[in-house]
């Protein structure tokens, strides 16, 4: 059996432009998204969408209304809260070529912390 790799990935003060896990590019193995967690860095409410594109549909640099898979969309977060994503256990698989994506609707206003099992494919071999 493979060894498990945990990654993680960091986001600070994501605002109207989304921002993509992994950074500037695409997961490049099978992976597993383990929790996403989403804090509300400003003194106001704010809505966050976190969607997913695939390799399929252009996941690039500027994803279209079309190529998005939403996992939640204008989801409120209280100034100072947090919402957990995923939650009670649940997981998503991202394969090659996907790319995770947050969003706030106020500028610098959000951080988030991604978590995943890396070459998951690898690991159930």
């Amino acid at each position: 059996m493979a060894d498990t790799k945990f990654t993680r990935y960091a986001l600070r003060s994501v605002g109207t432009t989304a921002a993509d896990v992994p950074d500037g590019a695409d997961f490049n193995t099978t992976d597993t998204l383990v929790g996403i967690h989403l804090t509300n860095i400003t003194s106001n409410a704010i809505t966050v969408d976190v969607f997913l594109t695939t390799y399929n549909d252009d996941a690039d640099d500027d994803p279209s209304d079309n190529d998005k898979y939403y996992l939640i969309k204008g989801a409120p977060i209280a100034s100072g809260g947090a919402l957990q994503v995923l939650d009670g256990g649940a997981k998503m698989v991202v394969e090659d070529g996907d790319r995770l994506w947050v969003k706030s609707d106020t500028a610098s206003s959000l951080d988030a912390w991604v978590s995943v099992v890396d070459d998951i494919s690898d690991a159930l071999v």
